[in-house]
C-alpha cells in the first residue's frame, strides 16, 4: 500500500499465543517499521507508542485480535507514565519487559494496574529471577525455550504453577518443543511452531504541526478547558478522526454512542485526554501539512451545522457537523467510505447519509453538495424538502468558507 502527503503506512505484527488445547488465547502485538518482518531495534518507548496507536486507531484492535487479548510490551518509562491506563484491561495484557528494573516506583505502578483489573505478564523469565519482586503481581510469566535448558524449563514451570502463576513457553519452534512444554505443565505456548508473526498494514492520517502545538498548550494548562480543546480539535480533521476512532476502539464504542467531540472529551476526562494526545502527537509532529481536502471537509462541516437549525434539526447540529467533516475521509484515506465508517462510532443516520442511503440527514448533505457544485435545480429541490429559505443558504456558505479558511490558516501558518 502506498503513501501520500496525507497518509502514511503503519505496520503491526501479531503472533498468536495458544492454550494447551491449541486454541488462541491472544496475540502479541509487535512493532514493525515496514513490511520486513523483523524488529529494527529502535527506541522501546517509541515502538510501544506506535503499536498502541496503530492497533487502537489506525488499524483497529478488533481487526488485529478478533476479540482476543492483545499482549503489549511496556518499558519502564511507559509504565511510570501510566500509558496502560488508556487501554481496556479486559482486552490487554501488559507485558513487562525483562530489562525493567523492579524498583519501588515500578512495583507501585504495577500494583495500580493490578488493582485496576489488568493482567500482567513478565517477559523472558530465568531461574535467577525466582525472587523477582513482581512475581507477587504477575498472572503470566514467559520462559524463553530457546535460551533455557530442558531441566530449567521444567523447574520454572513447577515453580510458577506452585505460585499460581501461569507459565508461557515462548520460542516454541518444533513439535518436540511443544510436547515437552505441554508435559512440563506450561499453560500457554508461543513460537514459530504455531505461527510466525504476521504483519498487518494500516494508514495513519498526517496531523498538523500547529494544531498539535495549540492542543499541547491547552492540555497542559492547570485548569483544562474542554471547550477550548474542542475548538482546536474541531478545526483539524485528523485529530477529530483519531479521537473518535480511539474512543470506538478502546472503550466506549461498544458501550456508548460517542457521536460528538465534546462527549468524547467529557468521557475521557483530563488525565486521559493528556495521555491520548501524548500518544498521537509524538508520532505526528513531523508529518506533512494537509491540503485543500481538509478545507473542503471543514466547509461542509460548518455549512451542515449552520443548516441544522433552519431545517428543524438544531439538536443534531453536532452530528451534522461530523457528517460534513467525514464526507472527505474516503479520499483522505484512499479507502472505500463503507470501510472508513465501519471503524467509527458515528450516529447511524450520519453513516447512512454518507453512504447514500435513506437518512433524515441525507437531505442536508445533498443540499450542501449541490450548492457546492452549482446544481441549482437540485439544490432548490433539496431546500424545498427541508423547508429552508433559499436566501439563507448563501450567507451560511460564506460564513462557512470564511471559518474554514481562517481555521486552516490558523493551524497552518509558519
Amino acid at each position: 500500500m502506498g503513501t501520500s502527503a496525507l497518509t502514511t503506512s503503519v505496520f503491526v505484527a501479531r503472533q498468536p499465543i495458544f492454550h494447551r488445547a491449541k486454541n488462541v488465547h491472544g496475540y502479541e502485538l509487535l512493532f514493525r517499521s515496514g513490511r520486513e518482518n523483523r524488529y529494527d531495534g529502535r527506541d522501546g518507548d517509541a515502538s510501544t507508542r506506535d503499536v498502541i496507536a496503530a492497533s487502537f486507531v489506525d488499524i483497529g484492535l478488533d481487526e488485529l485480535t478478533g476479540g482476543q487479548r492483545g499482549f503489549v510490551n511496556f518499558t519502564r518509562n511507559l509504565l511510570l507514565e501510566d500509558m496502560a491506563d488508556l487501554l481496556p484491561p479486559d482486552l490487554i495484557t501488559v507485558e513487562i519487559l525483562e530489562n525493567v528494573d523492579p524498583d519501588e516506583e515500578i512495583i507501585r505502578a504495577c500494583q495500580r494496574l493490578k488493582d485496576a483489573g489488568y493482567t500482567l505478564a513478565l517477559d523472558d523469565f530465568v531461574v535467577a529471577d525466582i525472587n523477582h519482586p513482581l512475581l507477587d503481581l504477575a498472572d503470566i510469566v514467559k520462559v524463553d525455550f530457546a535460551a533455557t535448558s530442558p531441566e530449567d524449563r521444567k523447574r520454572l514451570a513447577d515453580f510458577l504453577c506452585g505460585r499460581h502463576i501461569k507459565p508461557l513457553a515462548e520460542k516454541v519452534e518444533t513439535e518436540e518443543d511443544f510436547q515437552q512444554a505441554e508435559a512440563d505443565g506450561y499453560h500457554y505456548f508461543q513460537g514459530y511452531f504455531f505461527s510466525k508473526p504476521i504483519i498487518h498494514e494500516g494508514k495513519s492520517i498526517a496531523g498538523n504541526k500547529l494544531a498539535h502545538l495549540r492542543l499541547l498548550e491547552q492540555v497542559n494548562r492547570p485548569e483544562m478547558s474542554l471547550d477550548q480543546i474542542e475548538t482546536v480539535i474541531k478545526q483539524d480533521i485528523p485529530l477529530t478522526y483519531k479521537l473518535l476512532r480511539f474512543m470506538n476502539s478502546v472503550w466506549f464504542g461498544t458501550r456508548y454512542k460517542v457521536s460528538s467531540i465534546k462527549r468524547a472529551l467529557v468521557m475521557l476526562g483530563p488525565k486521559e485526554i493528556r495521555k491520548w494526545f501524548a500518544l498521537i502527537s509524538l508520532r505526528e509532529m513531523g508529518a506533512d501539512k494537509p491540503n485543500e481536502l481538509f478545507v473542503h471537509g471543514m466547509i461542509r462541516a460548518k455549512m451542515s451545522e449552520g443548516i441544522a437549525p433552519l431545517s428543524g434539526m438544531a439538536k443534531h447540529a453536532s452530528e451534522l457537523f461530523l457528517m460534513g467533516m467525514f464526507s472527505v475521509m474516503d479520499a483522505l484515506l484512499d479507502a472505500p467510505m463503507v470501510d472508513v465508517l465501519s471503524k467509527l462510532p458515528l450516529d447511524e443516520n450520519v453513516k447512512a447519509a454518507l453512504l447514500g442511503q435513506d437518512s433524515p440527514f441525507r437531505p442536508v448533505y445533498d443540499l450542501v453538495s449541490t450548492y457546492e457544485l452549482g446544481q441549482w435545480d437540485r439544490f432548490c429541490d433539496h431546500a424545498t424538502r427541508l423547508k429552508v429559505d433559499l436566501a439563507t443558504v448563501p450567507p451560511i456558505f460564506g460564513e462557512s468558507l470564511k471559518w474554514a479558511n481562517q481555521a486552516f490558516a490558523s493551524v497552518n501558518q509558519d
